[in-house]
C-alpha cells in the first residue's frame, strides 16, 4: 500500500488552545508506547493487535548468536518487551522444544502471578537460507507450540509465513535494501524489521534516515528498525522517523540474564563504536563485530580478507560457524554500555531515558 504524498494529505485541522494543553500534557506524562508525537496514533494502528497492550516500552529484544536464550528472553517478556531467541540456539534440534515449553509455562504462571503487569509475547528467529538444514524441523516446532512471532532473516520466508498464518502467529522479516523490503511484503510478512546501518550482527549499509522513510513511501504497516539503538532517546528519535519499534540487541549482550561469557560482557562494556569491525568474513554476509575478539582470534581486523557470499553455510554444528565461535557480534551502539545488570534494569532505564528525552525534545520547541 502506498502512502498519499503530502499534497494528497487533507489539511492538519487547527487544534484550540484545550487541545494543545492535553496534547502538552501528554508529553509531560510520557505514555508506554511514546510521548504524545504526532505519529503515536499511527504507530498504534501499524502495531498488531498481539502487540498493542502488552508492551511497556516499543522494543523487541534482537534474536543474538549464542547470547539469547530462555533466561535473556524470560526477563525481556516479563519486563514488557518482545524477547526472542534464535532457533538455531538451542541445540541440538530437540532442546527447542523443550525451550518453548518452558517459556511458556513460565511466561503464564508469571501473568496469572501479575494479573496488572504487562507481559510482552515472545520470538523465534528462523534462519531462511538452504544451508539450515534444520529450518522445516524448527518450524514444525514452532507450529505445534503456536510462537506468537517468527522472525526471518537471509531469504524470502514465504514458507514461515504460510505456516505462521496457518494458526494466527506474526511473521517480522529482516531487510538491508528496498529490493529486500519489497519481496518480503510479496510473501505476506507482518512487518519489516529495517536492519540499518551500524547494527550488530549481519547489517545494512542505510542510514536510518533514509531507509525508513523511503519505506513509508510504499509500507504503511508495522516497521521495527535496528542499527545502533541503545537508548530511550534512539527509541523516540526511531519512533519520529516513522518506526514503530525498536529492535535492540547490544544493549541486552551486557545483562545478568544474557548467555554470554563474561570476557564477550567485559568487552561490550570496554568497547566504543570505533571498536566495531563491519566484515563478511565469517558468515559471508556483512556484519558488525568487536574488533578485540577479532584480535584475540589472531586476526588484523584491519586486513580481513573478503568472503564469498555463495559459501554461506548456516547448518547445525557446521565447522565453519564453530571456528568463527568467539568472534564476538556487536552494533555501534556498545559505547553506551557501561554495565551488566538485569534485563529488567535496562528495560527500567530505558523509560526512564525515554521520559528526559521527551521532555527535553519537547523544550526545544
Amino acid at each position: 500500500m502506498r502512502l498519499p504524498t503530502p499534497r494528497e494529505q487533507p489539511p492538519a485541522p487547527r487544534r484550540d488552545a484545550a487541545q494543545q494543553s492535553r496534547s502538552s500534557a501528554r508529553c509531560r506524562s510520557p505514555r508506554p508506547l511514546g510521548c504524545g508525537h504526532a505519529n503515536e496514533e499511527r504507530t498504534a494502528m501499524a502495531l498488531p493487535p498481539l502487540l498493542r497492550d502488552s508492551l511497556r516500552l516499543p522494543v523487541i529484544g534482537a534474536p543474538m548468536f549464542i547470547v539469547s536464550g530462555p533466561e535473556l528472553v524470560l526477563a525481556q517478556c516479563k519486563a514488557g518487551i518482545v524477547g526472542s531467541f534464535p532457533a538455531l540456539n538451542a541445540r541440538p534440534q530437540e532442546v527447542l522444544d523443550e525451550w518453548l515449553t518452558r517459556i511458556e509455562h513460565e511466561l503464564a504462571e508469571y501473568k496469572a502471578a501479575h494479573p496488572e503487569a504487562k507481559v510482552a509475547p515472545f520470538a523465534v528467529n528462523q534462519i531462511v537460507h538452504t544451508s539450515n538444514t534444520r529450518l522445516q524441523q524448527d518450524l514444525d516446532v514452532c507450529v505445534k507450540h503456536r510462537v506468537p512471532i517468527m522472525i526471518t532473516s537471509l531469504r524470502a520466508p514465504d514458507a514461515v509465513v504460510e505456516a505462521a498464518h496457518s494458526y494466527g502467529g506474526l511473521v517480522f522479516h529482516d531487510v538491508t535494501t528496498i529490493k529486500h523490503a519489497k519481496r518480503a511484503l510479496e510473501a505476506g510478512v507482518d512487518g519489516l524489521i529495517l536492519v540499518a546501518t551500524g547494527a550488530g550482527g549481519h547489517a545494512g549499509r542505510l542510514s536510518p534516515f533514509a531507509f525508513v522513510p523511503e519505506v513509508r513511501q510504499f509500507y504503511d504497516g508495522c516497521v521495527i528498525l535496528s542499527g545502533s539503538i541503545a537508548s530511550g532517546g534512539a527509541i523516540l528519535a526511531a519512533q519520529a522517523l516513522g518506526a514503530d519499534l525498536a529492535y535492540i540487541g547490544t544493549r541486552f549482550i551486557a545483562s545478568e540474564e544474557a548467555n554470554a561469557p563474561a570476557e564477550y560482557k567485559q568487552m561490550i562494556i570496554d568497547s566504543r563504536a570505533e571498536d566495531i569491525v563491519y566484515t563478511n568474513l565469517f558468515t559471508g554476509v556483512h556484519g558488525n563485530y568487536l574488533k578485540g575478539s577479532i584480535v584475540n582470534a589472531g586476526l588484523d581486523p584491519e586486513n580481513l580478507p573478503e568472503s564469498d557470499k555463495t559459501k554461506m553455510d548456516f547448518g547445525s554444528g557446521s565447522a565453519k560457524a564453530k571456528a568463527w565461535r568467539d568472534i564476538w557480534g556487536a552494533g555501534q551502539g556498545v559505547g553506551q554500555v557501561e554495565a551488566a545488570p538485569s534485563a529488567g534494569e535496562i528495560v527500567k532505564k530505558l523509560r526512564d531515558e525515554c521520559s528526559v528525552s521527551c521532555a527535553a525534545a519537547r523544550l526545544q520547541w
